[in-house]
């Protein structure tokens, strides 16, 4: 009897230090809410099933660290062995895929004015023509601490928030839906918006050299690889060179002028200076004579629609904020930062740079009342949660460092990118770029993608598509049309290369 109260009492100790212990982070219940639909797309009626639901990924001991929403798009009753599935995310980093799924590529669109306030609710949302579902399964992603995806707690956030933690849990995710949905066979692609084109040369990469998954395709829009191609300042002029040719396109945009030049004839001008002539002056600094000094100013300003003496103070360099500013000063009024074919009132007339986005103001509410009504009336994910369109801690706190073996680097992942191709001689890539885009204008990529250092053989692999739009090329309908019918082949010639 004495052996037993001994062995209860060390039981009951146990139990007591148990319930005491700190608990770990808890698994989280995943879940799923499936619909079904049809569509309408060059004049035939398809069949295609919603799935909106929540995956876990762990951490490299297995415990939980963060629950992923995505929506999934399949079509009835094809083969899964050839049908294409494509993961689509967008960028910040800390914004949800939402613009992506509602603007562009989901079979529902929420139908926006062009170029102007939409207005107030109620929105309309239609069937989308330019679905990409025609092409390919589509799963949209959320990633985590976006949208309804959560960051777990007692999980130290900077587990995820940095290039190559992000690029891991998006691979940990795409390998779990793959397997949960018998797609291991299937053609595979990669769609990533803004920060979601760096995510996307980290992500292919890590998912072929990780997991041993290769990758048929990815689909850049707006896109940065190398950060100091976007960000000019002391020290770095390269960026002042890449964002020349967009402010030469926007100025021809909002110029009433009769009779002005193409588009295209302007853009060529305005990208062989910036490449040439403007560059080189920019390398000299200070040992620049004046008379060139006063030269290039001059054609700077051509270019820009600036004034002389404007150029001539800011040192032949515009920051690109100064621009959305300056342009339109003397209507009281300034340009977008995501599309700068937008234009809103100055809060502050004597101000230096823009003091927000009219792209984005315009466009924002909208999006994010159509893509919950969406949610809760079609495809019944009845969730009361605030959906975060977009993060601004995340944005704050991303760790944007990176270890090699040369030490620590700048934040770039063309490198992960040529690595992908080069190891996977068949992987093609498709970079879309905007003409009004001043948050990653269309000079950065083409200046990446000339320095990739790709072997000859592979340089064809890498295809562009220029549309007459901004940073979300599809907020302009006609441009939408055309990113999809450039994808549509894409997709096609990738498929069908041996």
């Amino acid at each position: 009897m004495k052996a037993k109260r001994i062995v209860a009492a060390l039981l009951g100790a146990l139990l007591l230090a148990a319930a005491k212990a700190p608990a770990g982070p808890q698994q989280p219940q995943e879940q799923s809410v499936v619909t079904h639909h049809h569509i309408v797309q060059g004049g035939q009626t398809e069949n295609y099933t919603a799935t909106a639901g929540t995956l876990t990924v762990k951490d490299d001991k297995g415990a939980p660290q963060a629950s992923i929403f995505y929506v999934a798009y399949t079509l009835d009753g094809a083969d899964r062995s050839h049908r294409p599935v494509t993961f689509l995310y967008n960028g910040g980093p800390g914004c949800a895929s939402s613009p992506l799924h509602m603007m562009a590529f989901g079979p529902r669109r929420v139908a926006i004015a062009n170029a102007a306030p939409t207005g107030g609710p109620p929105y309309q949302l239609v069937d989308n023509q330019y679905s990409l579902l025609d092409s390919s399964d589509l799963v949209f992603i959320d990633a985590p601490g976006t949208g309804y995806s959560k960051v777990l707690p007692k999980v130290d956030p900077k587990s995820i928030y940095g290039i190559d933690q992000d690029a891991a849990a998006f691979a940990q995710f795409i390998e779990r839906y793959i397997t949960l949905n018998e797609r291991w066979n299937s053609p595979k692609f990669l769609l990533g918006e803004s920060y979601g084109t760096p995510r996307s040369a980290a992500l292919v990469n890590y998912l072929q050299s990780n997991d041993t998954m290769n990758i048929n395709g990815v689909v850049l829009v707006s896109s940065v690889l190398d950060f100091d191609t976007i960000a000019p300042g002391p020290g770095n002029d390269l960026a002042y060179v890449t964002y020349l040719p967009t402010e030469a396109a926007v100025r021809w945009y909002h110029d009433k002028s009769a009779n002005k030049p193409s588009l295209q004839s302007v853009i060529d001008e305005a990208r062989a200076f910036a490449n040439g002539p403007y560059a080189s002056a920019l390398m000299q600094g200070s040992r620049l004579s004046h008379d060139q000094f006063v030269k290039i100013a001059t054609e700077v300003a051509r270019l820009t629609g600036l004034s002389e003496h404007y150029v001539e103070l800011a040192d032949l360099r515009i920051q690109p904020q100064r621009f959305e500013k300056e342009l339109m000063r003397d209507g009281g009024q300034q340009t977008g930062r995501l599309d700068a074919r937008y234009t809103g009132y100055d809060m502050d007339v004597l101000g230096d740079s823009a003091e927000y986005d009219p792209a984005d103001s315009y466009n924002s509410p909208v999006l994010q009342s159509g893509f919950l009504t969406y949610m809760r009336s079609e495809l019944n994910w009845k969730n009361d949660e605030h959906y975060a369109q977009c993060n601004g801690d995340i944005n704050q706190n991303w760790d944007y460092t990176r270890k090699s073996v040369f030490g620590w680097l700048a934040p770039t992942t063309s490198g992960d990118l040529q690595q992908a191709m080069t190891t996977n001689p068949l992987l093609r890539v498709f970079d879309a770029a905007g003409y009004y885009d001043m948050a990653t204008p269309f000079g950065a990529a083409e200046w990446t993608f000339s320095h990739l250092e790709l072997q000859p053989p592979l340089q064809s692999h890498v295809q562009f598509g220029y549309y007459e739009s901004g940073h979300m090329i599809y907020a302009h309908v006609p441009s939408l049309e055309k990113f999809h019918s450039d994808l549509d082949r894409f997709y096609s010639a990738t498929l069908n290369q041996r």
